[in-house]
């Protein structure tokens, strides 16, 4: 059955490694961007409404750049991702500047979401099946502490010009059973994961799953983000000034508690997007060569 669908996208990433704000960097054929592809995807796939997770400081220009590309194809709202978002009774250092993390994102959107939604970061294009896949998941599951991580094969989502961050999965009987997010690169051939956690690098096969942050979710995940936000503060009390509340470590510990469970749902998509300022031809050749084979149609947003 095909229910109301949100895609939650998180864009308040300060995109130091590539230099500027990856989220307004044309790519496509006519200007399009990374997220244009995602949200034009997500639509086909029966998603209903958009949350853009955002820095209040970029608001008018992601408004203006992004949004009123999109606002007359979908529902859209706005939440913010803040440094001040955080339980009562806690403080971080003046000197933060970086925001906390995925899984306060995910939870900056709290007051808006009350839908089953996917959630995916801004500046990665994920391809058409993995949209397929996890709006399947949300339209058939009938769990609601039962999630979705979309698993990458890790060879589609690697990139020639250093290292990427990727949550490594391990899988027993089609669920998650741990995930570590990990620095991942190619070294002499082969593919290293380095957990990020201070765990010891090993070597991965490139058919093993990785998390690209393509999850799928309900209403539930804020309940469990917000009792555990406090107990992330007082374990990094001594870190503050760097630390960040992930989702693969929220989800690790939710499933620890036997809070959720997290079903490991394959695709074959292949995975495109600029860590570094060098991705950018690579990522504009491949998408013209997809808009040139008629996979999107040129341009992207007819009017």
């Amino acid at each position: 059955m095909k229910k109301e669908k949100t895609l939650l996208i998180m864009a308040a990433g300060m995109g130091s490694r590539f230099g500027g704000l990856k989220q307004i960097e044309p790519m496509g054929p006519n200007g399009e961007f990374l997220i244009d592809y995602s949200i034009y995807d997500a639509i086909r796939c029966g998603f209903t409404k958009v949350v853009f997770i955002i820095k209040k400081e970029i608001e008018d220009v992601f408004k203006e750049t992004i949004g009123k590309r999109v606002e007359d194809k979908i529902k859209v709202e706005y939440v913010f991702q803040s440094l001040t978002d955080i339980p009562e009774g806690y403080t971080l250092p003046e000197t933060r500047v970086k925001p906390l993390g995925t899984s306060q994102a995910i939870l900056a959107a709290r007051d808006v979401i009350h839908e089953p939604f996917a959630v995916i970061n801004a500046d990665d294009f994920y391809d058409y099946d993995g949209f397929k896949v996890v709006s399947d998941f949300l339209d058939k599951e009938t769990n609601d502490t039962t999630y979705a991580s979309i698993g990458y094969l890790v060879k589609n989502t690697l990139t020639e010009n250093g290292s990427v961050k990727r949550g490594v999965c391990e899988v027993k009987d089609g669920y998650l059973s741990h995930i570590v997010e990990s620095s991942i690169e190619k070294v002499d051939g082969k593919i290293v994961a380095t957990p990020l956690n201070g765990d010891p690098s090993f070597e991965m096969h490139e058919e093993e799953y990785v998390s690209m942050n393509l999850f799928g979710f309900f209403p539930t995940i804020f309940k469990h983000l917000e009792e555990e936000f406090p107990h992330f503060l007082d374990s990094n009390q001594d870190n503050l000034e760097t630390c960040e509340f992930l989702i693969p470590e929220s989800l690790q510990n939710m499933m620890k508690n036997n809070q959720a469970q997290v079903k490991v749902i394959p695709t074959k998509a292949e995975w495109l997007g600029v860590t570094y300022k060098e991705d950018k031809d690579n990522v504009v050749k491949a998408l013209q060569k997809m808009s040139d084979d008629g996979k999107y149609p040129q341009p992207l947003w007819k009017k």
